[in-house]
């Protein structure tokens, strides 16, 4: 469909004011979290035109809502062992090449934060899934932001805000550039590459410590336009979430923090030999049967020293709901937290599709297999966002004169209200096949349609509903119990394979 209809004829030269309708640039970057604006950093270094935009204000994304660190190998002699604990969480999923390629880049990623002077702690902290202390953090709980801060403070233009990409420009088969709207209306960008860094979708749930934008925007942007889409049904729950959505860090079970259920008993050393620090679906698993079995579970902060130091964010979060963690059991559920799967890509960030290119939570590179390991995931925005910029500026292409932008998907916003519970009740920490099935009817019967255009809140239910009924369907395909997918009617690993979505085909692949 070409968009005549509602665009000018695209100009040459790149413009820079909200105020017009039509740009182009070298690079263009959507997203503005750890992933989009450390490529955008080294993009500028190269000298190529680059445009980042941000649907919200910023500091944007998930990113600023990390309260752990980023984990980086201690030194050579680590990245072994850091790519053990990798693997041991990805049950059988993690692509070993690229994750111990990623953890042998990382310390060069430290020493470059460091050097543009970002405060990392000194000491590293040791989170869940870890066989030693390797987490180093910022500001305390705050790491995200303190993080994106000192990223957005060093590029030269920032970031646009309020930009909402509705859909991909195609010139042939090749991605050309984004339509977007704007705060003064549509916008459309020709580019010579464009590299995905929407983050997740953790919005589809009901409870959820993503921010209300991680709508899974980039991945229906790139499976519309012809990308592979990985592993979706793999979605981590962070097990310790306060009633109001706040995440409560695994650093604070690193430094002490126990798990009681109703009873007052710990239950965590029956579940897992790590007790407090098994990787994060083993704990998830364990606090939904504890609440099931006793009816509530609380994390004890209390033995903690100097807690509202160490964890300014939980404490207030905890005041917030009136209790104090230096003297009350803080109640906690799991709550959706991170998408290890996502839009296929290499090792360099390339998904497939020429002039496509996605880097952090949007992407499904191989590091994180069926569970993410804590805090490897902004280890993961830092490498591959540097390696999707520098691949995507090898493989620059003048912007076509006519490109074409897709139809955008879109849904009615009333929809998500009756949509999200049951979303929670078929896709939660514990699925069953008799569920997932009454669901996808249930999301295959809400009504989805392609328009020339549309607003925010229409795109994002579209693709949070294409999305629900994509994790579902990967969901009823894998038969078995594997990391953060857990079938009750399955509950055995079966032999590892991938999921894979292209266009209307849904297939497995064996994994390695």
């Amino acid at each position: 469909m070409r968009r005549k209809d509602y665009v000018p004829p695209l100009q040459e030269g790149l413009s820079g004011t909200a105020a017009l309708s039509r740009w182009e640039t070298d690079l263009l970057i959507l997203g503005a979290g750890v992933a989009g604006v450390y490529a955008a950093l080294w993009a500028e270094a190269e000298g190529a035109r680059t445009l980042v935009v941000s649907k919200d204000p910023l500091p944007s994304g998930s990113t600023p809502w990390a309260q752990g660190g980023v984990a980086f190998p201690l030194d050579a002699t680590d990245v072994a062992a850091h790519l053990q604990d990798t693997l041991q969480a990805g049950r059988g999923l993690v692509e070993a090449k690229v994750a111990r390629s990623i953890l042998q880049e990382a310390p060069f990623h430290l020493e470059k934060l460091l050097s543009w002077g970002l405060p990392f702690h000194p000491e590293p902290v040791r989170e869940g899934g870890h066989s030693r202390a390797r987490v180093r953090h910022l500001g305390g709980d705050r790491s995200g932001l303190w993080l994106l801060r000192g990223l957005l403070a060093r590029l030269s233009r920032p970031p646009l805000q309020g930009y909402t990409a509705l859909s991909l420009l195609l010139a042939g088969d090749r991605v050309a550039g984004a339509l977007l709207l704007g705060p003064e209306g549509p916008v459309q960008v020709k580019a010579g590459a464009v590299l995905l860094a929407t983050g997740g979708f953790g919005s589809l749930f009901p409870i959820s410590t993503a921010p209300p934008g991680a709508s899974g925007d980039g991945m229906v942007l790139a499976w519309r336009a012809g990308a592979i889409l990985r592993d979706l049904e793999f979605v981590q729950f962070h097990p310790t979430a306060l009633p109001n959505g706040a995440l409560v860090s695994e650093a604070a079970r690193g430094v002490g923090a126990v798990l009681l259920n109703a009873w007052g008993e710990r239950f965590m050393p029956r579940y897992a030999e790590l007790g407090e620090l098994a990787p994060r679906d083993v704990v998830a698993q364990a606090v939904f049967w504890e609440r099931q079995r006793t009816g509530a579970v609380y994390l004890d902060l209390r033995s903690i020293e100097h807690l509202g130091e160490r964890f300014p964010t939980i404490v207030a979060s905890a005041r917030a709901l009136g209790l104090d963690p230096t003297t009350d059991l803080l109640p906690v559920a799991p709550a959706a937290h991170y998408v290890m799967g996502g839009v296929r890509t290499d090792a360099g960030g390339f998904t497939s599709l020429p002039g496509l290119y996605a880097a952090g939570e949007v992407a499904s590179t191989g590091l994180h297999g069926a569970n993410r390991l804590a805090s490897n995931s902004l280890l993961e925005g830092l490498v591959m966002g540097k390696r999707a910029a520098l691949a995507a500026l090898q493989d620059l292409h003048g912007p076509p004169r006519q490109p074409q932008a897709l139809p955008v998907l879109t849904a009615p916003p009333s929809l998500l209200p009756k949509l999200k519970p049951q979303v929670g009740e078929a896709l939660g920490v514990v699925r069953e096949g008799e569920r997932l099935r009454a669901f996808l009817a249930f999301a295959e019967a809400l009504p989805l349609e392609e328009k020339p255009w549309a607003s925010r809140e229409e795109a994002e239910a579209g693709s949070l509903l294409l999305l629900a009924r994509l994790v579902a369907q990967g969901a009823l395909l894998r038969e078995e119990s594997r990391g953060a997918h857990f079938r009750e009617d399955f509950p055995q690993e079966g032999e590892p394979f991938h999921t894979e979505v292209c266009g209307s085909t849904l297939c497995r692949v064996p994994a390695g």
